[in-house]
């Protein structure tokens, strides 16, 4: 097992990696290739990894972490608990830490016959998660999925979405500059998920799911990052106090002709809701808009999210997504273990 070389490529176009930390820990503008034999193989949510025992150039024996996507979406795209073994040889292509740690996100990897297995994150060969064309929704109730075609203009993590596109107050700079990614302070860490609209921002990677129940006038929207489930209450009741706070805020809907207008609010404090330690305070407003598209293959799901305590005005975005009813939402159970593997936690 030897290092081969180290490519640098340019990439352009959509790039979905789903992590915890912020690329800013990672080379994303190269891929290093190596080879060697898996040593450890964990199949796990928020991430699968494996262990690669490689030979570096001085002939040292240098074993390489690596991270790749959640079991979840994992398994969806054809990974099994037997697609890596131990004593399996592989060649891969990472972005490697900018620590110097031998630890990196997995752009792609091949077996010992040559075949590239597809990934839920990185860059290719990805795994196809499409509708078939005879999947018709006649409301929006269902499993959905986003349509990777039509992500305008999304540059690659909610992280640097979030960056982009939102403009902090000074108590929002403030915050984001002291955040600590790698410490007890970043909710990930302890497997607490992200409030909307973080879900809906994932759907590229996790299905969402929405369902109607007449009986108590509500609405359950679900999506398979992180078990995150809000019940939208649609029977025109107030909002609770202002002191009584939910991790996933308190939502109310309503029908404005054919479109699902939801208003959510009384978020509890979270330190980091957009993956790059700006935090949300109790004055955080979502408003959500679900309309069936394109005679029932696609719905819009468009928000817009206010916080004046850290955040100037307003943020706008939308979802495509293509109905899949042949996707079903898998408990995430989230693993500690996996969120903490690849960071030093300084505290």
């Amino acid at each position: 097992m030897r290092l081969i070389l180290i490519l640098v490529i340019l990439f352009s176009g959509v790039s979905t990696v789903s992590s915890h930390h912020s690329d800013a820990a990672l080379d994303m503008e190269a891929v290093s290739i190596r080879e060697g034999i898996i040593t450890e193989y964990s199949l796990r949510n928020p991430h699968t990894y494996f262990t690669v025992e490689t030979t570096n150039d001085s002939g040292e024996v240098v074993e390489w972490t690596i991270q790749t996507g959640s079991a979840a979406n994992s398994r969806r795209r054809g990974w099994t608990e037997d697609t890596l073994a131990l004593g399996d040889h592989v060649t891969f292509g990472i972005h490697a830490s900018r620590d110097g740690r031998p630890y990196g996100l997995l752009s792609w990897v091949q077996n010992d016959q040559g075949e590239n297995l597809p990934l839920s994150s990185g860059e290719t060969p990805r795994g196809p998660l499409t509708v078939s064309s005879d999947a018709i929704a006649t409301s929006i109730e269902g499993v959905w999925f986003a349509d990777e075609s039509r992500l305008y203009d999304y540059p690659g993590g909610l992280d640097q979405l979030m960056r982009r596109d939102l403009t902090l107050t000074a108590s929002g700079e403030a915050a984001m500059v002291a955040f600590d990614e790698n410490s007890g302070e970043n909710p990930e860490l302890n497997c607490i998920g992200r409030p909307t609209p973080g879900p809906l921002l994932y759907t590229e990677l996790y299905p969402m799911q929405i369902q109607f129940n007449q009986a108590d006038e509500t609405i359950q929207i679900r999506v398979e990052y992180f078990d995150s489930e809000r019940t939208v209450y649609m029977d025109q009741r107030e909002y609770p106090d202002a002191a009584e706070r939910f991790t996933e805020g308190y939502s109310v809907g309503h029908w404005d002709g054919d479109t699902l207008v939801v208003e959510t609010r009384n978020f509890e404090d979270h330190r980091s809701p957009y993956q790059n330690g700006i935090p949300s305070g109790a004055q955080k407003l979502v408003v959500e808009r679900y309309q069936l598209l394109e005679g029932g293959t696609h719905m819009s799901a468009e928000f817009t999210l206010e916080d004046p305590e850290y955040i100037v005005g307003s943020m706008t975005n939308r979802r495509d997504l293509i109905y899949s009813p042949h996707l079903e939402i898998s408990p995430f159970d989230c693993d500690i273990e996996s969120t903490r593997r690849f960071v030093p936690l300084s505290n």
